[in-house]
C-alpha cells in the first residue's frame, strides 16, 4: 500500500509508454511489498507522476539532460512491510519498469535514485483515521503480515 512519487523529466513518458510506466510501478510495488492479486487490494498503490521542465533539474550543478535521463523516485510504505531482500527487490523492479516503459527511440541511458522511506506506525492516516500495520495488513492483503490481522481479531 505505497504512494510512490515520481519526477521524470517532462514529455519523456506520454500516452502508452506513460500507461506502461504507472503499470510496472504497480507491479513493482506488489511484488516488493507482497500484495495479493486483487484489484480492491492493488488500488491502494497511488502513484503520482510530475514531470520537470527542461533546465529544471541539475545534477553536480549542471544539467545533464543531454546525456543522462534523470529519474526520481520516492516510495512511502508502512514501517514493517519491507526487509532488506524486498527492499532491494523494490529498487531493481522499479529501475526496471522505467528502462521496460521507455519510448524505443529514447538512446539516452536512464539514472534512476529510488528512496524508500518507512513511514513510523501511528502517523499515515487514511480515510479520516489513523491506520496502524495491522490495519494496514488488512486492507492492502500483505501476504507476509496476515498473522497481524488474524492477531488483532
Amino acid at each position: 500500500m505505497p504512494n510512490i512519487l515520481v519526477k521524470i523529466p517532462k514529455g519523456l513518458f506520454t500516452g502508452d509508454t506513460k500507461a506502461r510506466l504507472v503499470a510496472g510501478l504497480n507491479r513493482a510495488a506488489a511484488q516488493a511489498e507482497r500484495i495479493p492479486d486483487d484489484p480492491r487490494r492493488r488500488a491502494l498503490c497511488w502513484v503520482i507522476v510530475e514531470e520537470v521542465e527542461a533546465g529544471n533539474w541539475t545534477c553536480g550543478g549542471r544539467d545533464v539532460s543531454a546525456a543522462v535521463i534523470p529519474i526520481f523516485v520516492m516510495v512511502h510504505v508502512p514501517s514493517g512491510v519491507l526487509d532488506q531482500a524486498s527492499r532491494a527487490l523494490y529498487v531493481k523492479l522499479i529501475d526496471l519498469a522505467f528502462r521496460d516503459a521507455l519510448p524505443a527511440s529514447e538512446k539516452r541511458k536512464i539514472a534512476t535514485s529510488v528512496i524508500l522511506n518507512d513511514v513510523a506506525d501511528g502517523v499515515w492516516g487514511a480515510g479520516g483515521e489513523i491506520w496502524h500495520l495491522p490495519t494496514f495488513a488488512a486492507r492492502a492483503g500483505f501476504e507476509h503480515l496476515q498473522h497481524l490481522v488474524d492477531a488483532e481479531g
